[in-house]
């Protein structure tokens, strides 16, 4: 599976999706990200682990905690792919377009 696909897989779970959006706004350690959720601590470091799997945070050590960011890297892949796969799409667009203009 390529790195873009893990990303759009794990960010198919809705809580995956509000804790990559909750590190968009500020790194974060997992305590403050459970704070809210509605899911226990392990649950969160679950969730994380497939985050980080997919390419799409980071973990750093401060002190006894550890903080998570989102990785640049991994959100850079997904945009990347979406990028090509809109420019086929218009592409083929534009060539349908021209081809009924041409009838």
């Amino acid at each position: 599976m390529t790195n873009h696909s893990r990303a759009f897989v794990a960010l198919g779970d809705p809580t995956r999706q509000v804790i990559f959006e909750r590190l968009a706004r500020r790194p974060m350690p997992v305590g403050k990200l459970a704070a809210g959720l509605g899911v226990t601590r392990p649950a969160v470091s679950q969730h994380l682990k497939v985050l980080k799997h997919a390419g799409l945070v980071t973990a750093r050590q401060e002190g006894t905690r550890r903080v998570y960011q989102i990785d640049p890297r991994g959100v850079e892949a997904m945009r990347t792919y979406l990028d090509r796969f809109w420019d086929r799409a218009l592409a083929a667009l534009k060539t349908a377009a021209e081809s009924e203009s041409d009838s």
